[in-house]
């Protein structure tokens, strides 16, 4: 299906419905592909087996993002739920689709570029067809781009504080890749989110605005940490204020906060990062443990 918008079309009524409402983002993914109950052969189809190079010996059930590929009438069906539900906003399902975090899976470069391209293509599939269907009420396809398993900012060994398992060049280059992809997938815009490590996240912001240099299509960038306790900091031991300062020349669309602490307790944190940020503020909080 041709989308009913342009690209260009898509972020400027993105930009006027942010202007005019409280935009809602879709739930939680992993808990709605767990009550799927999919198998182990679900998340391989026919691509991740022993024929093509994978060991079947090894899980990837739990892999979730490589079902863009391998289960897509799942990943549709979701965008369709929450955009009937009344989502604004779904998110590609690819929290974890940078190399660096598919090595667990033992996933290569080409996989995860399949990953994020494809869930770019449910997400703006499904979005383009609640356009249609809705157009006094345009959906947007946010690219998810997630955490890593390994920090900048902290140490790999607790007996090295100097220790470090990936660099700040290989970060960058997963970031790139990823971006790229959902860029290509047809994304409106990014969302860099459960922040535990701004180091991580500005080794994304600079593959972003790298890209842009190099003639990629700007799009809006939502950037969303997440604080880890009561005492207001992420991982990496920023405050709200510390965290907004040290992200805020990305010039991002929204900032806030996600996951970890339930509305209640986040609200403080969101409320000081209102005080202090000179841009669209975004709260989607933890409902509670699976």
């Amino acid at each position: 299906m041709t989308s009913p918008l342009t690209r260009a079309e898509r972020i400027a009524a993105l930009h006027q419905a942010a202007k005019e409402r409280i935009l809602v983002l879709d739930g939680s993914w992993g808990v709605m592909i767990q009550r799927r109950g999919l198998s182990e052969a679900d998340f391989r189809a026919d691509r991740f087996v022993a024929a093509n190079g994978y060991d079947e010996r090894e899980q990837m059930k739990g892999n979730n993002d490589i079902l863009c590929i391998t289960r897509p009438d799942v990943i549709a069906d979701l965008h369709d739920q929450y955009f009937a539900a009344g989502a604004d906003i779904s998110e590609t399902n690819t929290f974890s689709g940078t190399t660096i975090a598919q090595e667990d899976y033992a996933l290569d470069a080409q996989a995860v570029w399949d990953i994020n391209l494809e869930g770019a293509k449910l997400a703006r599939a499904a979005a383009d067809r609640w356009t249609e269907k809705e157009p006094h009420k345009p959906r947007f396809a946010a690219g998810s781009i997630g955490p890593l398993n390994k920090m900048l900012s902290m140490s790999s060994d607790v007996n090295d504080p100097g220790a470090r398992s990936v660099t700040f060049d290989q970060v960058y280059a997963a970031y790139r890749h990823q971006v790229k992809a959902l860029n290509e997938g047809g994304v409106d815009l990014y969302l860099i989110e459960t922040i535990t490590d701004t180091l991580n996240c500005k080794a994304a912001i600079k593959a972003i605005k790298d890209l842009e240099d190099e003639g990629l299509e700007p799009l809006p960038i939502w950037i969303s940490g997440t604080i880890t306790d009561r005492s207001g900091r992420t991982l990496s031991g920023q405050t709200a204020e510390a965290f907004w300062n040290s992200v805020r020349h990305a010039k991002p669309f929204a900032v806030g906060f996600n996951c970890a602490l339930g509305a209640d307790l986040m609200r403080p944190f969101i409320a000081e990062l209102s005080r202090v940020a000179d841009t669209l503020v975004a709260a989607y909080p933890n409902a509670g443990l699976p």
